[in-house]
């Protein structure tokens, strides 16, 4: 034992020592390894608890419950900065741990203040030794401080969002390390913070939107690309006859479990519901149907037994009472099928047993009617790409029946004015400007002369439909039907915003289009095509109740009047399906595409005037060919009027060429070679005189 160390000894141990510093490195490497580990996990529970919850409270409780545990420290506080009021708040439970209590501090002072302004990270080993420190709350407390750890947290942009606070490390103070590991603790915290805050601003503005919803007067019913009911309001439920203000919260849950994400139109049982609807979801097309039919039927079923009974056929039908408040009493939807509709199928499903019935008779429903206005719209994104429609139902029976009782001295038109203006207002006449639309089936009698009286009412009602549609669509009024004809006015009663003319335009171009798709089932059905003529001309009118005490009608009456209706009969003549005169063309001339037919004086009048053919809007495109013929067209009526027959003539046999049926061609070449041989008087002006109307 009294050996000393020799020079071997000392080699030994130094190799020994060389082999624990790779022992103690390993084992450092092993600690950090474990504790980066053990942080890895730490940040996977906070943000899987976060993305369950995406509720800010839970958020900040999660995110500083699993920091202190990571960092082993004795407190931790995550503050949320509030750019609206300068300050940093958090929320932390008292001391009995039974009550949340929210802190705010200026986001100018004290440790987390100075975090929060520089955005710089801050380890203080002694808190007493730092003048930024505030002792107040440890005397308050009893809580002595030693060191914090203070360090910001940035969301997804760089922008500080709050500040996290670690106090009291368990062993020494907080080291280099654990700043960095706070750093990239912050970084997730950060994010799984601005998740919760815009998770928390979509459910403040769904509320909201669901607030707005709720107050509408109107029923509103929000659909997805496919037309299944997305939300449903109040005022849409008590129009399909649930009675909103009696059911309990068992009810509604059924009814909004039973309507939504089923296709609206199987449960709004109106006749041209789907078919606008999917064109709006397919086009983007807004859509306007007044007074359009709506029944259902309302069961009530009082009991579980009574409910299964009534399908039986001994059953009596149950006693329907809306008010009841029977414990077990349930409304039901019923829809009446479209074949029988004495037939009323529950919720319109079938039933799960394909040979059971749940049909219910009318005896055993309470029928509800009403009339609605029905429109119907897209719901767009931003970028104008549309996400879902949504369908907007105006409950107009009350209003109906007033009307219907108007009807006995007052058109429907008048009626509808009346009941918003007043009685007053349009029983005066007065002076407006306004754009006369007439339109005509062309060559009726042809048509209906093979068909019998119940096909002819059918094909006017279904003709009469669509194009009433193009009318109201464009805001026109529907003055009244003449037989096959109808007459529409742009302008009256009421004063439009808009280019009356314009409107009109559109209303005719929309007209060409709604029959295009007319003809299209005539023609899978083997029927003849039908074809229309249209006059539009504008003017000054007089407007106003005509007529006798016993029968009035809202018309109005003019010289633009009786051009338009003129103008319908001259499309006969030149083989076209729109014409306008120049007083249309004038107030609308950079908006359209037009050929300038002739120049003529219709039967009954003396002022000549130019006649157009509407061929489309300002960006129809025309081909080639069509650009060649107008051209001629318009060289040959040039030199026409100009009485160079020879030089006109040559002119309209080009377009002729290109354009063979072109009837206005033809007519100006017989004209033309007339006048060769027949010279016009000198005080002819080219004006054509209309020996018919």
């Amino acid at each position: 034992g009294g050996v000393a160390f020799d020079s071997e000894d000392e080699q030994r141990f130094r190799d020994f020592a060389a082999s624990i510093g790779i022992i103690l490195e390993t084992c450092q490497s092993l600690y950090m390894a474990a504790r980066n580990q053990r942080g890895a996990a730490a940040l996977l529970k906070a943000t899987q608890s976060l993305v369950q919850s995406l509720d800010l409270e839970a958020t900040l409780q999660s995110v500083m419950d699993q920091a202190r545990k990571l960092m082993k420290a004795d407190r931790s506080t995550l503050f949320m900065l509030s750019k609206e009021t300068g300050e940093l708040w958090t929320q932390v439970l008292n001391k009995e741990g039974t009550e949340v209590i929210p802190i705010r501090i200026p986001a100018n002072r004290g440790i987390a203040g100075y975090v929060a302004s520089t955005g710089k990270p801050l380890n203080i080993p002694d808190a007493y030794q730092d003048p930024r420190f505030d002792p107040n709350a440890d005397k308050q407390t009893g809580y002595k401080t030693r060191n914090i750890l203070c360090m910001p947290v940035f969301n997804s942009g760089g922008e500080l969002i709050g500040v996290t606070q670690l106090i009291n490390k368990e062993k020494g103070s907080f080291t280099s390390s654990d700043e960095e590991f706070m750093k990239a603790f912050n970084i997730q915290a950060g994010m799984a913070l601005e998740n919760a805050k815009l998770f928390e601003s979509v459910l403040v503005e769904k509320q909201y939107q669901k607030d707005i919803l709720q107050s509408l007067s109107d029923a509103v019913i929000s659909t997805d690309m496919q037309g299944r009911i997305v939300t449903i309001n109040d005022a849409a439920l008590a129009l399909l006859g649930c009675p909103v203000k009696q059911i309990d919260s068992k009810n509604r849950e059924l009814w909004e479990y039973k309507l939504t994400n089923r296709y609206v139109w199987d449960v709004v049982p109106i006749e041209h519901l789907q078919s606008r609807l999917k064109d709006s979801l397919t086009t983007g097309t807004k859509h306007y149907l007044p007074e359009q039919s709506l029944i259902v039927g309302l069961f009530n079923s009082h009991s579980k037994f009574n409910w299964e009974n009534s399908h039986s056929s001994s059953s009596h039908p149950p006693n329907f009472s809306p008010h009841s408040q029977h414990e077990d009493s349930f409304y039901i939807l019923a829809i009446p099928k479209p074949d029988h509709p004495e037939v009323y199928v529950p919720w319109n499903e079938t039933p799960w047993d394909s040979n059971a019935s749940t049909d219910l008779s009318q005896e055993q429903v309470k029928k509800i009617e009403r009339s609605t206005n029905l429109t119907v719209n897209p719901l767009t994104n931003p970028e104008g790409t549309v996400r879902g429609g949504l369908v907007v139902l105006e409950d107009i029976s009350q209003e109906k029946r007033l009307k219907t009782t108007m009807y006995r001295y007052l058109t429907p038109g008048v009626a509808e004015q009346v009941l918003a203006l007043g009685e007053d207002t349009l029983m005066q006449g007065r002076k407006e400007e306004v754009t006369i639309l007439f339109s005509d089936i062309r060559g009726y009698t042809t048509l209906t002369e093979n068909l019998g009286a119940a096909e002819v009412v059918s094909l006017l009602n279904k003709y009469f439909e669509t194009m009433v549609e193009a009318v109201f669509n464009h805001e026109g009024t529907l003055d009244k039907f003449i037989g096959d004809a109808l007459m529409a006015v742009f302008g009256a009663p009421l004063p439009l915003k808009e280019n009356h003319a314009w409107l009109a335009v559109k209303s005719a171009l929309d007209m060409r289009w709604r029959l295009a798709a007319f003809n299209e089932s005539r023609i899978m059905n083997n029927q003849p095509l039908i074809h229309i003529g249209i006059g539009i001309s504008s003017g000054e009118v007089v407007s106003g109740n005509i007529g006798s005490h016993k029968r009035m009608d809202y018309t109005v009456i003019g010289d633009g009047v009786n051009l338009s209706a003129r103008l319908e009969g001259v499309t006969k003549e030149y083989g076209c399906d729109i014409i306008l005169s120049e007083y249309t063309y004038n107030l609308c001339r950079d908006r359209i595409c037009v050929r300038e037919l002739d120049k003529i004086r219709v039967k009954g009048k003396s002022q000549p005037v130019s006649i157009y053919e509407l061929i489309g809007t300002a960006d129809t495109g025309l081909n080639d060919t069509m650009k060649r013929f107008l051209s001629f067209y318009e060289a040959g009526r040039h030199t026409y009027i100009n009485r160079d027959f020879q030089k006109a003539l040559t002119y309209f046999e080009q377009a002729h060429q290109l354009k063979p049926t072109d009837q206005a061609v033809l007519t100006h070449l017989n004209r033309a070679k007339n006048y060769l041989d027949n010279p016009p008087p000198d005080f002819w002006d080219g004006v054509h005189t209309m020996l018919r109307k």
